[in-house]
């Protein structure tokens, strides 16, 4: 469904934040990527997104494909119109508004109103506190309400990929279980295909079929979700274990260096 091949991305023109990254994400699967902060995982859904363009960034290499359309030249909203829609990482909510208003901007891009009333319904379902809410004014939702609402403003636009940042950030690990939970409930069900980023590898592999794991703009292993659970150097850089089963200080791992292989 999404491919994207060898790409580069700039900002300014001068500040080289991907290289030749590589990735794809097949029809309904989700597709965990991981890495610290700064690793280039937000630019690249932003390629894809189209809205590197906001940051004074480009693609200046390579080549995205979605659906058998070249998309890393294209405007955001025709990126939309193909069928895919980003959660930004921290929420971006319209505070002002009402619950329902927020989930509605979602379909900014649709006139089928019919339609539009019974995807309303169905994200009430996956987000029955929403519903409770849904006359609420957004500013006033919690953390986990308003992550919530986000995505379901994302379903609104009927998306065949979404594109999810950091969806746990902030959030009490009950909530993000809950979260989790839906998002494996969303591809099962609606047949989403979700791109996901995340810190908290343990659960973004909890749920994903594949993963790749990005250091300083750069893809430097891949593998099925299994296989990335199991191999010694996720565990220790990202799911904070050693091979003894040990909790690792952020002090012991900032000593660490990437393993020749990786690199390989």
């Amino acid at each position: 469904m999404l491919k994207l091949d060898n790409i580069r991305v700039f900002y300014h023109e001068v500040i080289l934040a991907l290289r030749q990254v590589s990735l794809e994400v097949p029809d309904g699967s989700i597709i965990a990527l991981l890495g610290s902060n700064g690793a280039g995982k937000s630019t690249a859904l932003k390629a894809i997104s189209g809205l590197l363009i906001t940051e004074a960034g480009a693609v200046s290499e390579g080549s995205i494909h979605f659906d058998g359309h070249r998309i890393d030249r294209m405007e955001p909203v025709n990126i939309v119109r193909l069928g895919i829609i980003q959660v930004m990482e921290g929420r971006r909510i319209f505070q002002h508004l009402t619950v329902e208003d927020n989930l509605k901007i979602g379909a900014y891009v649709r006139n089928d109103r019919a339609q539009i009333k019974k995807d309303l319904d169905l994200t009430y379902e996956y987000f029955p506190v929403l519903k409770d809410l849904r006359r609420q004014t957004a500013g006033f939702l919690s953390g986990g309400e308003q992550q919530m609402m986000v995505i379901g403003r994302g379903l609104m636009s009927r998306p065949k990929l979404m594109l999810l940042d950091e969806p746990s950030l902030g959030l009490a690990p009950v909530l993000v279980k809950e979260i989790f939970d839906i998002i494996k409930r969303i591809n099962a069900e609606e047949g989403t295909s979700i791109l996901l980023v995340e810190q908290n590898a343990k659960i973004a592999l909890s749920i994903a079929h594949h993963g790749y794991v990005m250091e300083t703009g750069r893809v430097v292993l891949e593998g099925s979700a299994d296989m990335l659970q199991n191999n010694e150097d996720v565990k220790e850089f990202y799911l904070g274990l050693s091979t003894a089963g040990e909790t690792k200080s952020y002090r012991d791992l900032k000593h660490y260096r990437r393993r020749k292989r990786w690199m390989a």
